[in-house]
């Protein structure tokens, strides 16, 4: 007989209709006690555990859930706090876990950036020079309280050592000595979830799918020894995700009990039958994607999951979603506004733990068990690949027929900038902003009565239309040079778009975590996508109408508005992205038509994006600079396009943002201190560049010193004349009162260092 396991690695942590969000900003504002956050926080968990127990999963994850960010979880667990907190010890307090990620008067909080290949963002470790304690045993009360409470005796979840030491800062040279320092510790941990109890628990590395050197590995395995040793009656799977491991003969011979691996992204159903899998653990196989919100085709699957079973026991086969489930929306149930045809495609985190229960089905008891579920899966799929969503035949002629010509402005740079520079007659270290602006809650009510048709469209127009004027007359009187009309019609840089070209559908409550409460909508690139007609000019007008400054027109490039939606699986994705390529370059063409001259395409996710595998970043940049260019590369010399990217290591991509061959881009450096100006220290660029001067995630006001300092440090690297002054991203989360005082800061900075380099010119 055949027993085979089902589990989840993670659930999406915010509820179904961003409870979770609210809880956390409702605290913030100092609207609920702490004692109310822990009690609503305590609520939402439960539920997500007692649905995983409803739908029949084997192992219940544990632990997964977390109050902000699960690295930030770690840190807190092994009192890793930065000095500048003044943390005195013991378990971190909850306001000092929050000022670690969102500062506060007195310290900037830590950076923040990408996890690993996705739009989720975590906070940097910071070891500095501290000695780490396990000073809060946070998997084991999670443990305890699922199974006190639900009767659940669940898996813990645990970052694991190697990826929460490669996350964090200035690592590099000390692997193994902060490896040998976490050891017991995490064995601490392993040990009283052994005394408690627990049978199964999950330590994530992710970072097992990059490079180590033969020294490296040695250490690791000698510290999941330690790990063993220190729990031996707990069975403990090692999961990767987000691609293969590179070194998988050393990675699947570490001493646990099974190895949790992913069979959506990377080959490792090839390196499982080139090198097998040893004959006493257990495989975890991720066979379900949990990055994407298609419905899986259960046959696929199933022939995947017999040719794994030709090497491996099914009796020691876990089936189980290819990563947690955190990046996929709750539940298809709530989007009952959209076509069945739709609906009936798609499979957010409760249909794919279903699909995962289906498939542990047929696996013991054969294909007929399931067998009216696998023809209605056969029908829904079918009837999303034959609907009219994919059938648009001259937007796949056209991109079947392009040519270089597409993609390459007819002037160089050094030759654009001159016909610029006469055209906007911009100061020495010009000012601008990233684009959007606060979006307060009078804005969000208003387009929310809007959309319910509560208020007329010209009512929603003149509202929009009263909040430009009102940003246009702050912007002149605060003295930025280039303007921006603030974004207020769009509810997200992604989604907006999303609901204007066609070969997109929006869901209604189809949110994820980007980072701590602020969650995105994706849409779903359903089809083939297509410009309809013009979406941003109308507010870019207006808004250019009342000021005689330049006014930027505000667009979200090809590559970032594929990296931020759930993508359609049954195409390459590199003609996914020159279609949305194609539309915005219709969008832009209608801004020039409009006398609208700067023109920015934000380009955000260009770097997340970039595959783990290093064999596939080549193509990858390749085809992000390919796109980019192509909706870029029309407009006529004296237009300036601008792009901004955020949160990245630039170092290795600084050649592809050159070939982009934007007249100006604009980065993040703020939390990050600076360190991403080294790129440019050891690279030359010569195109004008924006280093975000202060940092907008946190609701403090910088100080005009700290603005100074990044300017100054850049200005070492970077001439004045190529170099632009603004906030790191777009200020559409922060409210009025500090936006309009961190803006005049950031103003005073700019006007006295370039009075600096005028008098410096003169000398």
């Amino acid at each position: 007989m055949v027993n085979v396991i089902s589990s989840v690695i993670g659930y999406p942590r915010i509820g179904e209709k961003r409870e979770w969000k609210r809880a956390l900003e409702s605290f913030w504002s100092k609207k609920i006690s702490k004692d109310e956050l822990t009690t609503k926080l305590e609520d939402i968990r439960l539920k997500n555990l007692q649905k995983l127990k409803n739908f029949g999963v084997d192992l219940i994850p544990v632990g997964d859930f977390s109050l902000y960010d699960h690295v930030l979880d770690t840190s807190a667990i092994f009192g890793i706090v930065p000095k500048r907190f003044k943390y005195s010890g013991g378990p971190v307090s909850l306001d000092t876990y929050f000022d670690i990620a969102r500062g506060n008067d007195e310290a900037i909080a830590s950076e923040m950036t990408k996890w690993f290949n996705t739009n989720y963002h975590y906070i940097v470790p910071e070891f500095e020079d501290s000695t780490p304690q396990l000073v809060e045993n946070r998997p084991l009360a999670y443990y305890k309280e699922a199974k006190e409470k639900l009767g659940i005796d669940g898996k813990p979840v645990v970052l694991g050592p190697v990826t929460f030491i490669k996350l964090a800062k200035d690592q590099e040279d000390n692997f193994e000595t902060r490896l040998k320092q976490f050891a017991p510790l995490y064995g601490q941990i392993l040990k009283e979830l052994e005394d408690a109890g627990a049978t199964w628990i999950q330590i994530d590395e992710p970072s097992l799918t990059g490079q180590f050197s033969a020294e490296e590995l040695t250490v690791i395995h000698t510290l999941y020894e330690e790990l063993a040793q220190a729990a031996p009656n707990v069975k403990i799977i090692l999961q990767t995700y987000f691609e293969k491991v590179t070194h998988y003969k050393e990675i699947t011979a570490l001493p646990v009990h099974g190895i949790g691996l992913d069979f959506v992204h990377g080959d490792s159903l090839g390196q499982l039958k080139e090198f097998g899998f040893p004959k006493n653990k257990v495989l975890a196989a991720g066979v379900v994607d949990g990055r994407n919100v298609w419905r899986a085709d259960l046959d696929a699957k199933l022939d995947i999951l017999d040719q794994i079973q030709v090497h491996v026991d099914p009796n020691r086969l876990i089936i189980q979603p290819a990563s947690t489930l955190l990046h996929v929306p709750v539940t298809t149930k709530t989007e009952e506004q959209l076509d069945p045809i739709i609906k009936g495609g798609l499979s957010f985190a409760d249909e794919k733990i279903a699909e995962i229960v289906l498939l542990k089905k047929a696996i013991e008891g054969g294909k007929g068990a399931i067998y009216d579920e696998l023809i209605e899966n056969r029908e829904e799929r079918k009837a999303l690949n034959a609907s009219s969503y994919r059938q648009n035949k001259k937007v796949k002629e056209t991109v079947e027929n392009l040519t270089e010509k597409d993609v390459n402005r007819p002037a160089t740079f050094a030759n654009r900038i001159i016909e610029q520079d006469k055209r906007f007659e911009l100061p020495l270290l010009p000012t601008t902003t990233i684009g959007s602006l606060p979006q307060t809650a009078e804005v969000r009510q208003t387009r929310s009565k809007w959309r319910r048709g509560d208020i007329t469209i010209e009512q929603y127009e003149a509202f929009i239309n009263g909040q430009i004027d009102k940003w246009i007359k702050i912007q002149e009187e605060i003295g930025i040079d280039v303007l921006v009309h603030g974004e207020f019609e769009r509810t997200d840089m992604v989604e907006y778009f999303g609901e204007k070209f066609a070969g997109f559908a929006v869901t209604k409550f189809g949110w994820v975590q980007s980072y701590g409460s602020r969650c995105v909508k994706p849409p779903l690139i359903l089809g083939d996508v297509a410009f309809s007609e013009p979406i941003t000019v109308k507010e870019s007008v207006y808004a250019q109408s009342l000021t005689e400054k330049p006014v930027k027109g505000m667009l979200t490039g090809p590559v970032t508005i594929l990296n931020w939606s759930f993508v359609r699986d049954d195409i390459p994705r590199v003609d996914v992205q020159n279609q949305i390529a194609l539309a915005l370059r219709d969008e832009i063409l209608a801004l020039e038509e409009n006398d609208i001259k700067i023109i920015q395409v934000d380009e955000p996710a260009l770097r997340e994006g970039l595959p783990l595998d290093p064999s596939k970043k080549g193509a990858y940049l390749e085809a992000a600079v390919y796109a980019f260019k192509l909706a870029t590369a029309a407009v006529e010399n004296d237009t300036q396009i601008h792009t901004h990217m955020c949160y990245s290591d630039f170092n290795e991509i600084i050649d592809s943002i050159s070939a982009l061959d934007a007249d100006v881009i604009s980065i993040e450096t703020s939390r990050s201190h600076g360190e991403i100006i080294e790129a440019f220290e050891t690279n030359t660029y010569d195109k004008e560049i924006g280093l975000g001067v202060y940092d907008i995630h946190s609701p403090r006001v910088p100080s005009k010193d700290e603005i100074k300092h990044n300017i100054h440090r850049a200005l070492k690297t970077i001439h004045p004349k190529q170099f632009w002054i603004n906030p790191d991203c777009g200020l559409k989360t922060r409210q009025e009162k500090e936006t309009i005082a961190a803006l005049e800061v950031m103003i005073e900075a700019a006007n006295e260092i370039r009075k600096e380099q005028l008098e410096i010119v003169k000398s």
